[in-house]
Protein backbone atom coordinates (compact mmCIF):
# COMPACT_ATOMS: atom_id res chain seq x y z
CA UNK A 1 0.00 0.00 0.00
CA UNK A 2 1.65 3.28 -0.69
CA UNK A 3 1.80 5.93 1.68
CA UNK A 4 0.06 9.20 1.02
CA UNK A 5 2.25 12.08 0.50
CA UNK A 6 3.38 14.68 3.15
CA UNK A 7 3.31 18.51 3.26
CA UNK A 8 6.70 20.29 3.42
CA UNK A 9 5.84 23.70 3.65
CA UNK A 10 3.26 26.48 4.08
CA UNK A 11 0.74 27.06 1.27
CA UNK A 12 0.64 27.82 -1.09
CA UNK A 13 4.47 27.31 -1.42
CA UNK A 14 4.44 23.45 0.09
CA UNK A 15 5.69 20.84 -1.67
CA UNK A 16 4.45 17.22 -1.14
CA UNK A 17 6.55 14.30 -0.57
CA UNK A 18 7.42 10.23 0.01
CA UNK A 19 10.32 8.56 -0.61
CA UNK A 20 9.85 8.61 -4.00
CA UNK A 21 8.48 11.23 -5.60
CA UNK A 22 8.51 15.28 -4.57
CA UNK A 23 5.75 17.23 -5.49
CA UNK A 24 6.05 20.69 -5.88
CA UNK A 25 3.13 21.65 -8.23
CA UNK A 26 2.12 23.99 -5.41
CA UNK A 27 -1.82 24.03 -6.24
CA UNK A 28 -2.99 27.25 -6.21
CA UNK A 29 -5.19 29.21 -3.40
CA UNK A 30 -8.76 29.87 -4.49
CA UNK A 31 -9.26 33.62 -6.33
CA UNK A 32 -10.91 35.49 -3.76
CA UNK A 33 -11.29 38.88 -6.55
CA UNK A 34 -13.61 41.91 -5.47
CA UNK A 35 -12.82 45.44 -6.68
CA UNK A 36 -12.95 48.68 -4.15
CA UNK A 37 -12.89 52.50 -4.99
CA UNK A 38 -9.91 53.99 -4.46
CA UNK A 39 -8.71 57.68 -4.33
CA UNK A 40 -7.20 56.90 -8.08
CA UNK A 41 -9.26 54.48 -9.49
CA UNK A 42 -11.24 51.32 -9.03
CA UNK A 43 -8.75 48.79 -7.86
CA UNK A 44 -9.91 44.75 -8.35
CA UNK A 45 -7.81 42.76 -6.16
CA UNK A 46 -7.69 39.04 -4.91
CA UNK A 47 -8.22 38.63 -1.47
CA UNK A 48 -6.21 35.13 -1.67
CA UNK A 49 -2.95 36.60 -2.57
CA UNK A 50 -3.52 39.81 -0.01
CA UNK A 51 -2.35 40.44 3.49
CA UNK A 52 -2.52 43.63 5.80
CA UNK A 53 0.74 45.10 7.68
CA UNK A 54 -0.48 46.83 10.85
CA UNK A 55 2.87 48.89 11.68
CA UNK A 56 3.76 50.00 15.17
CA UNK A 57 0.22 50.11 17.09
CA UNK A 58 2.25 49.27 20.06
CA UNK A 59 2.52 50.66 23.63
CA UNK A 60 5.87 52.98 23.12
CA UNK A 61 3.65 54.70 20.26
CA UNK A 62 0.33 54.77 21.17
CA UNK A 63 -0.05 54.87 24.77
CA UNK A 64 -0.13 57.58 27.38
CA UNK A 65 2.66 55.70 29.36
CA UNK A 66 5.11 55.03 26.61
CA UNK A 67 7.66 56.60 25.24
CA UNK A 68 6.64 58.95 22.48
CA UNK A 69 4.08 60.51 25.55
CA UNK A 70 7.78 60.50 27.63
CA UNK A 71 9.48 62.53 24.99
CA UNK A 72 6.40 64.87 24.99
CA UNK A 73 4.78 63.52 21.93
CA UNK A 74 0.87 63.91 21.72
CA UNK A 75 0.25 59.86 20.85
CA UNK A 76 -3.96 61.10 20.38
CA UNK A 77 -3.99 60.81 17.09
CA UNK A 78 -1.72 57.36 17.45
CA UNK A 79 -4.66 56.10 18.89
CA UNK A 80 -7.12 57.35 16.38
CA UNK A 81 -6.51 53.67 13.83
CA UNK A 82 -7.75 51.62 17.02
CA UNK A 83 -11.65 51.87 16.42
CA UNK A 84 -11.01 51.30 12.46
CA UNK A 85 -9.34 48.10 13.30
CA UNK A 86 -11.32 46.40 15.59
CA UNK A 87 -13.79 47.05 12.96
CA UNK A 88 -11.44 45.92 10.03
CA UNK A 89 -9.50 42.96 11.07
CA UNK A 90 -11.85 40.81 11.92
CA UNK A 91 -13.22 41.42 8.69
CA UNK A 92 -10.00 40.31 6.70
CA UNK A 93 -9.63 37.44 9.00
CA UNK A 94 -13.17 35.64 7.88
CA UNK A 95 -11.38 35.80 4.48
CA UNK A 96 -8.33 34.31 5.82
CA UNK A 97 -6.45 36.98 5.02
CA UNK A 98 -2.91 37.10 7.81
CA UNK A 99 -2.80 40.31 9.65
CA UNK A 100 0.54 40.68 10.31
CA UNK A 101 1.72 42.69 13.34
CA UNK A 102 5.21 44.66 12.57
CA UNK A 103 6.60 46.21 15.61
CA UNK A 104 9.48 47.56 16.46
CA UNK A 105 11.11 45.36 19.03
CA UNK A 106 15.22 45.61 19.29
CA UNK A 107 17.63 43.04 20.71
CA UNK A 108 18.07 43.88 24.33
CA UNK A 109 22.02 44.15 23.36
CA UNK A 110 21.37 46.87 20.68
CA UNK A 111 24.32 45.01 18.47
CA UNK A 112 23.11 45.76 14.79
CA UNK A 113 21.72 49.51 15.96
CA UNK A 114 24.29 51.89 14.49
CA UNK A 115 25.37 54.95 16.36
CA UNK A 116 23.47 57.15 13.64
CA UNK A 117 19.65 55.12 14.73
CA UNK A 118 20.72 55.74 18.32
CA UNK A 119 21.48 59.66 17.76
CA UNK A 120 17.62 59.89 16.04
CA UNK A 121 16.14 58.97 19.49
CA UNK A 122 18.60 60.08 21.97
CA UNK A 123 20.37 63.19 20.21
CA UNK A 124 21.96 64.35 23.44
CA UNK A 125 22.83 60.87 24.84
CA UNK A 126 21.29 62.15 28.68
CA UNK A 127 17.68 61.37 27.59
CA UNK A 128 15.67 58.62 26.99
CA UNK A 129 16.59 56.19 24.29
CA UNK A 130 16.47 52.82 22.70
CA UNK A 131 16.64 50.12 25.30
CA UNK A 132 16.57 52.48 28.48
CA UNK A 133 13.75 52.30 30.83
CA UNK A 134 10.92 54.61 31.33
CA UNK A 135 10.93 56.56 34.52
CA UNK A 136 7.12 56.13 34.97
CA UNK A 137 6.92 51.79 34.37
CA UNK A 138 10.87 50.84 33.54
CA UNK A 139 9.98 48.98 30.75
CA UNK A 140 12.99 49.12 28.07
CA UNK A 141 11.90 51.73 25.23
CA UNK A 142 11.32 49.47 22.01
CA UNK A 143 12.77 46.31 22.67
CA UNK A 144 11.45 42.72 21.94
CA UNK A 145 9.39 41.37 24.43
CA UNK A 146 9.07 44.50 26.62
CA UNK A 147 5.68 46.45 27.46
CA UNK A 148 6.61 49.05 25.18
CA UNK A 149 6.93 46.86 21.84
CA UNK A 150 3.89 45.17 22.66
CA UNK A 151 0.04 45.92 20.72
CA UNK A 152 -1.62 47.87 22.88
CA UNK A 153 -4.92 46.19 24.57
CA UNK A 154 -7.49 47.73 22.36
CA UNK A 155 -6.32 45.58 19.62
CA UNK A 156 -6.86 42.25 19.70
CA UNK A 157 -4.68 39.82 18.41
CA UNK A 158 -6.02 36.16 17.23
CA UNK A 159 -3.69 32.98 17.15
CA UNK A 160 -3.85 32.58 13.76
CA UNK A 161 -1.78 36.05 13.36
CA UNK A 162 1.91 36.35 12.47
CA UNK A 163 4.08 38.96 14.18
CA UNK A 164 7.65 40.72 13.32
CA UNK A 165 9.91 42.30 15.04
CA UNK A 166 11.36 45.48 13.17
CA UNK A 167 14.53 47.19 13.93
CA UNK A 168 14.51 50.03 12.26
CA UNK A 169 11.43 52.33 10.46
CA UNK A 170 10.87 49.97 7.84
CA UNK A 171 9.33 46.51 8.36
CA UNK A 172 11.49 45.01 5.62
CA UNK A 173 15.31 46.02 6.63
CA UNK A 174 16.96 42.67 8.19
CA UNK A 175 13.68 40.83 8.97
CA UNK A 176 12.07 37.81 8.21
CA UNK A 177 9.18 39.96 6.54
CA UNK A 178 9.64 39.63 2.98
CA UNK A 179 10.49 35.78 3.43
CA UNK A 180 7.22 35.65 5.16
CA UNK A 181 4.87 37.12 2.56
CA UNK A 182 6.50 34.88 -0.10
CA UNK A 183 6.10 32.24 1.36
CA UNK A 184 2.17 32.63 2.06
CA UNK A 185 2.01 33.56 -1.78
CA UNK A 186 0.87 37.46 -0.41
CA UNK A 187 1.34 39.94 -3.58
CA UNK A 188 -0.83 42.55 -2.32
CA UNK A 189 -0.32 44.32 0.52
CA UNK A 190 -2.96 46.47 2.68
CA UNK A 191 -1.03 48.88 5.27
CA UNK A 192 -2.29 50.26 8.67
CA UNK A 193 -0.61 51.86 11.61
CA UNK A 194 1.65 54.91 12.47
CA UNK A 195 3.11 57.03 11.91
CA UNK A 196 1.74 56.91 8.17
CA UNK A 197 5.25 59.51 7.42
CA UNK A 198 8.06 57.10 9.09
CA UNK A 199 7.37 53.68 9.25
CA UNK A 200 3.91 53.13 7.57
CA UNK A 201 5.61 55.07 4.28
CA UNK A 202 9.30 53.35 4.52
CA UNK A 203 7.56 49.82 4.53
CA UNK A 204 5.37 50.66 1.82
CA UNK A 205 7.94 51.68 -0.03
CA UNK A 206 10.23 48.86 0.13
CA UNK A 207 7.55 46.70 -0.47
CA UNK A 208 7.24 48.40 -3.91
CA UNK A 209 10.53 48.45 -4.50
CA UNK A 210 10.12 44.53 -3.72
CA UNK A 211 7.66 43.89 -6.19
CA UNK A 212 4.71 44.00 -4.53
CA UNK A 213 1.22 45.49 -4.68
CA UNK A 214 0.58 48.11 -1.87
CA UNK A 215 -2.78 50.30 -0.38
CA UNK A 216 -2.58 52.37 2.15
CA UNK A 217 -6.52 52.19 4.38
CA UNK A 218 -6.56 55.93 5.19
CA UNK A 219 -8.40 55.40 8.35
CA UNK A 220 -6.49 52.58 9.76
CA UNK A 221 -3.51 54.64 9.50
CA UNK A 222 -2.31 57.87 11.43
CA UNK A 223 0.67 60.36 12.20
CA UNK A 224 1.54 62.21 15.40
CA UNK A 225 3.39 64.99 12.67
CA UNK A 226 2.31 68.12 11.13
CA UNK A 227 -0.88 68.01 8.71
CA UNK A 228 1.63 68.91 5.78
CA UNK A 229 3.56 65.41 6.71
CA UNK A 230 -0.09 62.73 6.41
CA UNK A 231 -0.83 64.88 2.96
CA UNK A 232 2.63 64.52 1.66
CA UNK A 233 2.61 60.82 2.47
CA UNK A 234 -0.77 60.62 0.84
CA UNK A 235 0.23 62.13 -2.51
CA UNK A 236 3.32 60.07 -2.64
CA UNK A 237 1.41 56.88 -1.75
CA UNK A 238 -1.22 57.66 -5.18
CA UNK A 239 1.44 59.42 -7.00
CA UNK A 240 4.19 56.91 -7.01
CA UNK A 241 3.73 54.20 -4.43
CA UNK A 242 0.24 52.74 -4.72
CA UNK A 243 -3.37 53.15 -3.44
CA UNK A 244 -5.06 55.16 -0.95
CA UNK A 245 -8.43 53.56 0.43
CA UNK A 246 -10.84 53.43 3.40
CA UNK A 247 -11.17 49.58 5.40
CA UNK A 248 -15.16 50.43 4.56
CA UNK A 249 -14.18 50.05 0.77
CA UNK A 250 -13.02 46.92 1.85
CA UNK A 251 -15.13 45.44 4.25
CA UNK A 252 -18.62 46.10 1.68
CA UNK A 253 -16.45 44.40 -1.15
CA UNK A 254 -16.71 41.45 1.18
CA UNK A 255 -19.94 41.60 2.31
CA UNK A 256 -21.00 41.53 -1.25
Amino acid sequence: MKLSLKTLGVAPNAWAVDAATADITRPPLEPKPIAIATDTKTLRLDLAKAAILVIDMQNDFCHADGWLAHIGVDVTPARTPIAPLQRFLPGLRSQQVPVIWVNWGNRPDLLNISAAALHVYNPTGSGIGLGDPLPRNQAPVLMAGSWGAAVVDELTQAPEDVCVNKYRMSGFWDTPLDSILRNLGKTTLFFAGVNADQCVMTTLQDANFLGYDCCLIKDCTATTSPDFCWQATLYNVKQCFGFVTESEAILSAIAK
